[in-house]
């Protein structure tokens, strides 16, 4: 078994993981004890590094520490595939890039559509434009060899790219009031770790020592915490000068990945997908978050992904993956509408300090958005093949 395909049996894994602690989530928010699975999340837990002390509630070590380690593997990924994957030359990269560009685009516009009228609403612009990775590939997965290789490896290649957007959306819009001081040290955690990388230093305890003293920094500064993730991997070296084939920056990647898959990304739906039904209604909800996020993700994920992708190879600036129909195109691009991870994150961030009606109305937008693209990209990809299956038999 190769890297892709380990990397997408670990995904598919995962989303299984994330559907079943997503259910769970949702029956315990709907039954008698949903009292205690919210209590659960917001008991306050004493931490302390030396002499700092933090004092903060489950839910913000699941969403601000493990996450970290979530986009940590995310950059890594992403640092590796540029240098040495699918994204190292301007030729691969340049359908999925103008695809994941169309992708963010249409469902943002989509958003702030309909929610143009409430400025605290529009915070929420980018929820819809982000695609979750082991759902998606999870869908492709469910059609076996059905489903062409390269539009498994297409569909990767673009998640990671939507990806890569997400981290600079939440750099750059959403980042709290700024600590002049922090940011200093910030800056000097980072000029450090780009010391290490540039004398080839390889010892990956001395980066994670460096990486938890940048998250704490950050944490204090108004950005962010988790972009310490993703800062850690890009000054994680590619390869070992004194030991040939040996890779630092795979080596951590091989060890955090099932880690965040197998529990990290499942803890982290457990413990922000719960919605409670039971006394929702038109007054605690805002129909125009659920409907920006809902179409945002269903509507504007294909019409972005598939018409900028359309563009791009009619006007010969990119071309179609080997042994790919643009019929099995456009449903990958459906598919792509489930966005559930990422999308669930940046609600978190937007509308951290609003009351829960937001987080709910964003939630419902994004069960139901992520719902309709994977059932319907999956019915969609089952003609496609029973529609191909009859024409060879005739």
């Amino acid at each position: 078994m190769n890297e892709s395909q380990k990397f997408i049996k670990l995904e598919t894994i995962s989303a299984q993981l994330l559907l079943g602690a997503t259910i769970l989530a949702m029956c315990l928010s709907n039954s008698p004890l949903n009292d205690y699975y919210h209590n659960l999340f917001h008991t306050y837990i004493l931490s302390q590094f030396g002499g700092l002390q933090f004092k903060s509630n489950l839910l913000f070590w699941v969403n601000e520490g493990l996450m970290t380690i979530f986009f940590l593997v995310v950059g890594l990924e992403i640092k590796y595939e540029l240098l040495e994957g699918s994204l190292n030359s301007l030729r691969k990269a340049a359908l999925p890039g103008i695809a994941a560009i169309g992708g963010m685009i249409v469902p943002a516009l989509i958003y702030i559509g309909i929610n143009y009228h409430n400025a605290i609403m529009l915070r929420g612009w980018a929820i819809p434009t982000a695609t979750d990775i082991a759902f998606a590939l999870c869908v492709l997965s469910l059609l076996g060899s059905r489903v062409p290789s390269a539009l498994k490896v297409f569909l990767t290649t673009l998640a990671i790219l939507d990806d890569l957007a997400a981290i600079i959306i939440i750099a750059f819009f959403y980042t709290d009031h700024l600590s002049v001081i922090f940011l200093g040290l910030s800056s000097i955690m980072i000029l450090l770790l780009f010391v290490l990388n540039r004398y080839r230093v390889t010892y990956l305890s001395i980066y994670i020592l460096m990486g938890f003293a940048l998250w704490i920094c950050l944490l204090n500064s108004g950005i962010h915490a988790t972009l310490a993730g993703v800062i850690l991997a890009l000054m994680i070296p590619v390869w070992d000068r004194k030991k040939q084939h040996n890779s630092p920056l795979q080596k951590l990647k091989h060890g955090l990945h099932p880690l965040v898959a197998l529990i990290i990304l499942p803890l982290f739906a457990f413990a922000n997908a719960g919605v409670s039904f039971l006394n929702l209604g038109a007054g605690n909800l805002h129909l125009t978050i659920i409907l920006g996020v809902l179409l945002g993700l269903f509507i504007g994920k294909q019409i972005g992904i598939f018409s900028a992708s359309w563009l791009a190879v009619k006007f010969g600036m990119a071309k179609l993956p080997n042994h790919v129909r643009w019929s099995e195109f456009y449903a990958m691009a459906v598919i792509c509408g489930i966005g559930f991870t990422i999308s669930l994150f940046i609600g978190s961030l937007a509308f951290s300090y609003n009351d829960a009606s937001y987080l709910n109305s964003i939630k419902i937008g994004v069960l139901i958005g992520s719902l309709l693209s994977g059932g319907i990209g999956y019915l969609l990809l089952q003609l496609i093949h029973r529609t191909r299956t009859k024409d060879n038999l005739t």
